[in-house]
């Protein structure tokens, strides 16, 4: 590393450690007189795929970090600054002007194809990485693991996915949600949402990342400002509302049901209790999404199969 930031000009630098995410990425800030950069550290990752879709979302007008310099396993990238949407919405107002913005930019996103050798999420792999919730959560709850029961319910999301949401014609950034996104005011109309976190973009539905932004699994993102985003969506796309708003309860149960087993599993096999105090919340996401008319049957299926998260059960969890 310290070669890397030789190289590059850095070594100067004072750096200061960043807040990490789930990842086994690493973040530093390095600064030298005005100037800083962040420096990311990933030895697990694919930053060369990172470096590609950094610059594919710039080519079409979007702010991604640019990159400055590059190695394996490490990147040197644009400081975009700290003005993270979680931290800046501190009433449903500022919270809808800025979901607006962040929501413009999936638009605008959506407007030129993605590039080239992503891998697809199309019904048959978003089905089946929500085994994740009987593998881990489940049992993590205490409660019997039922194999049966789970192939049903894959199958019966599968077959959701496939009726609902089958397009998988977008870049979908994944984990598009206000704490990988930047508020940046300098910037014109969709620039304004700084993109982080893109580096396990897939091609996928059109509805993916619209659910992930306003069915938070870290922030309570209220029923006005979810709405306007969907509206402001269909008004600027022209998608079908019924079809897109089914898209969206499908994708959204998929989400969810994928992130109580991740989060199960952080705490179990990396030791990250933290997570499972987020489920709560994930849980009333899925409940949100259950109820559209689309997923009734599925409804009916996970009511028998998948455990509440009472005080007790979090507390098997995380034990």
């Amino acid at each position: 590393m310290k070669e890397f930031l030789l190289t590059a000009g850095w070594s100067d630098a004072v750096a200061q450690p960043l807040a990490g995410d789930a990842s086994s990425r690493r973040y530093t800030r390095l600064t030298r007189g005005a100037e800083s950069a962040i420096l990311m550290d990933d030895p697990e990752g694919d930053v060369a795929l990172f470096a590609r879709l950094a610059r594919h979302l710039l080519s079409i007008g979007l702010s991604a970090p640019r990159v400055l310099a590059e190695a394996p396993g490490l990147l040197l990238l644009e400081d975009l600054g700290d003005g993270l949407l979680a931290r800046l919405c501190t009433d449903v107002e500022s919270e809808k002007r800025l979901y607006l913005v962040a929501t413009d930019a999936l638009i605008a996103l959506h407007r030129h194809a993605p590039p080239e050798n992503l891998p697809v999420a199309d019904a048959a792999h978003l089905s089946q990485i929500t085994g994740l919730a009987f593998d881990a959560y489940v049992p993590g709850t205490g409660a019997p693991q039922d194999p049966q029961t789970r192939d049903a319910v894959i199958a019966a999301l599968h077959d959701l996915i496939a009726e609902h949401a089958p397009e998988t014609d977008v870049m979908i950034l994944r984990d598009y949600h206000a704490e990988n996104i930047l508020w940046l005011p300098g910037r014109d109309g969709a620039a304004r949402a700084g993109l982080l976190d893109f580096q396990d973009a897939l091609k996928g539905p059109r509805a993916y990342d619209l659910i992930s932004l306003i069915r938070d699994a870290r922030r309570d993102v209220s029923a006005e400002t979810a709405e306007a985003c969907i509206r402001h969506y269909l008004g600027e796309t022209g998608a079908d509302e019924t079809r897109f708003r089914s898209a969206l309860a499908v994708l959204g149960v998929q989400r969810s049901l994928r992130i109580l087993g991740i989060f199960a599993s952080l705490a179990k096999t990396r030791g990250k209790p933290q997570y499972i105090d987020l489920i709560p919340r994930v849980w009333g996401n899925l409940q949100t999404d259950l109820a559209h008319p689309a997923v009734a049957e599925l409804r009916a299926l996970l009511a028998r199969s998948l455990p509440a998260p009472t005080p007790e059960t979090l507390e098997r969890l995380k034990s």
